[in-house]
């Protein structure tokens, strides 16, 4: 195998929950109501698009997902080596009530420093950035914030106004510090990080192309279904096609995959494809 820098550099950067729980709750006097469900987000953290590789972009985990009931899911720890695992690392903690409101506190209090109008930051003068989506949830707000090239600011850009300038200024501040919870949070509120257990993933199916110099074992595909017809298209491009399984399907091929890597053949009637895969958040669903 070949040592090379990981393919989700763009996280390094920034990295250095029952129907009757549905409803928000304030859990203390003067507290931030947020509901409770299990599949609700109340603060996320994510970079869409830039000069990405279309596998990166199927297979890109938020780089923090905080959802009602204080599951907190992230990026796992990434192999320095390739070809790396066919399962991508996603970690899972639990953050209890306190830090719940701590995160909330801060979010909010960052989002209150951006205008309304501001809810898409434009473009600065970078080719091919990718562009950080923040989503805030919670306390009577439910917005989006997306800043492209937001990870490359500096000093003000000449032409850039100074309201936007300062947004930016704010968010990036806000994304950096999410990045570093066990370094703030109340002592005792971030539980042990553990692997995230998905019950569903998106399957993209290539055609199988083979690195000459890094030959692969096959892995028979597990289910019934036939592999070639799996799933429908991605995208425009044709060059992958996308289908979800879950439940006791999900089970089977997670064992398959946790088996194999990113540059597995897998094989079916004689055909061989490439997958990627990509497990659902709590919140996801289809393609």
């Amino acid at each position: 195998m070949k040592a090379i820098r990981s393919a989700a550099a763009p996280i390094a950067a920034f990295l250095a929950l029952v129907a009757c729980a549905d409803a928000p709750v304030d859990p203390a006097g003067g507290a931030t109501q947020h509901s409770t469900a299990p599949d609700d987000v109340l603060v996320r953290v994510a970079f869409e698009g830039g000069f990405t590789p279309i596998e990166w972009t199927y297979t890109n985990v938020p780089i923090l997902s905080l959802f009602g009931d204080g599951t907190l899911i992230l990026p796992g720890a990434q192999i320095e080596l390739y070809p790396g695992p066919a399962l991508p690392a996603i970690s899972s903690r639990r953050v209890d009530e306190a830090g719940i409101q701590a995160i909330l506190e801060e979010a909010l209090d960052a989002i209150s420093t951006i205008p309304g109008d501001l809810n898409d930051l434009g473009f600065m003068g970078i080719a091919d950035a990718s562009t950080t989506v923040i989503t805030v949830s919670a306390g009577g707000v439910d917005r989006t914030i997306r800043a492209y090239a937001l990870a490359e600011l500096g000093d003000r850009p000449e032409g850039m106004p100074e309201e936007e300038y300062r947004a930016r200024v704010r968010l990036q501040g806000l994304v950096t510090k999410l990045g570093t919870l066990e370094t703030w949070l109340p002592d005792g509120s971030l539980g042990p990080e553990a692997d995230y257990e998905a019950s569903a993933a998106r399957l993209f199916i290539g055609t199988y192309r083979r690195v000459d110099d890094l030959p692969q074992e096959p892995a028979p595909w597990p289910l019934d279904e036939p592999l070639a017809s799996f799933g429908d298209a991605a995208d425009d491009s044709g060059l992958y096609r996308c289908g979800v399984v879950e439940g006791a399907d999900w089970t089977t091929v997670r064992a398959a995959a946790s088996r194999a890597n990113e540059l597995t053949p897998w094989t079916d009637a004689g055909n061989r494809s490439s997958i990627l895969f990509r497990p659902l958040l709590p919140n996801e669903t289809g393609c």
